[in-house]
């Protein structure tokens, strides 16, 4: 057997694309192109359904949730998705690709995803009499910086790593330095050598600084996807299937992106590969908008891909 994903979750944006077929919930956008992805699936369902007694095996799809908080996949291999199932394949719209163009590699291709949130602990005081308290803004403000040069001077260049810091929450009025600032980020490596030695790293200079400034610094660890691994056979084969259908193939980049599909390819081989939709905005932008006219070829496409495999399993 076969089996084909699609994610199908949306995300909490605010959509701007001034469509006339908008989302219509309020703040609930498909800002990732889910939408496309489970569109080609139902199309290559379709087709393959038309063919059915001529297949030589069988065909699954699945339709997953909650792809962007990295529990879907999880939750549909306890259910029992894979069972029976030799090699899985899936997709991602790439807005930066030409609609008609396919990209996949062997081996890495998304990254691991780490979450992280540092809660910097002073001591409060009144904003004019700082000399009082332990400044937690002013620190936070310095490790923000500091964090940055872990990537940037301490991990080989030829290593693909990004830590980001995406928020910093603390105080609530202007004239009171706050007791407690939070810092929240992500950690982006393919290399899980390199994601262990960034994290105690990054968890040293957090030591420092509070031993530093007489503050205290916890630092709290949330893992995401693994680094998605296809297998080299099959991402070979997928390609190959994709200029026997009309797609200009290349090799695809590193992806520092996270993609759950990653579980899947934990368990079973298969391939994950991206397909052009040409966007000017990005995935994620209030504006992304996806060119359609990618749904029908890649439906005939992953039927295609679904049924020649079948021939090699």
């Amino acid at each position: 057997m076969i089996a084909l994903r699609a994610d199908i979750d949306a995300l909490p944006i605010e959509e701007a694309t001034g469509l006339p077929y908008r989302s219509q919930n309020q703040g609930v956008m498909h800002a990732c192109g889910h939408d496309i992805h489970t569109s080609v699936m139902l199309g290559a369902a379709l087709l393959l359904k038309e063919r059915e007694a001529e297949l030589p095996g069988r065909v699954r799809i699945l339709f997953q949730p909650a792809e962007e908080n990295f529990g879907g996949a999880k939750t549909l291999i306890r259910a029992g998705a894979l069972e029976e199932v030799s090699a899985i394949f899936g997709m991602h719209n790439e807005p930066g690709l030409p609609v008609g163009e396919f990209a996949t590699r062997g081996g890495a291709f998304y990254a691991n995803v780490d979450r992280f949130v540092f809660k910097v602990t002073g001591k409060g005081a009144h904003a004019a009499r700082p000399h009082e308290g332990r400044d937690a803004i002013l620190l936070a403000s310095q490790l923000v910086t500091v964090l940055q040069s872990v990537a940037s001077r301490e991990v080989n260049t030829l290593d693909s790593v990004v830590l980001s810091v995406t928020r910093i929450q603390g105080g609530n009025t202007w004239n009171v330095l706050p007791e407690s600032v939070e810092l929240e980020g992500t950690l982006r490596t393919h290399s899980s050598e390199v994601q262990q030695r960034v994290k105690a790293r990054v968890s040293e200079i957090a030591a420092g600084f509070a031993s530093a400034f007489g503050a205290q610094i916890d630092v709290f660890w949330y893992a995401g996807p693994t680094a998605l691994v296809n297998d080299a056979r099959w991402a070979d084969f997928a390609s190959e299937v994709a200029a026997r259908a009309g797609y200009r193939t290349h090799h695809a980049d590193l992806h520092l992106g996270g993609e759950d599909f990653a579980v899947y390819l934990q368990h079973i081989p298969g391939a994950f590969v991206s397909i052009g939709s040409a966007s000017e905005y990005g995935l994620h932008h209030p504006a992304f908008n996806p060119d359609e006219r990618l749904i029908a070829p890649a439906a005939h496409y992953f039927a295609r891909l679904a049924e020649e495999a079948l021939q090699h399993i």
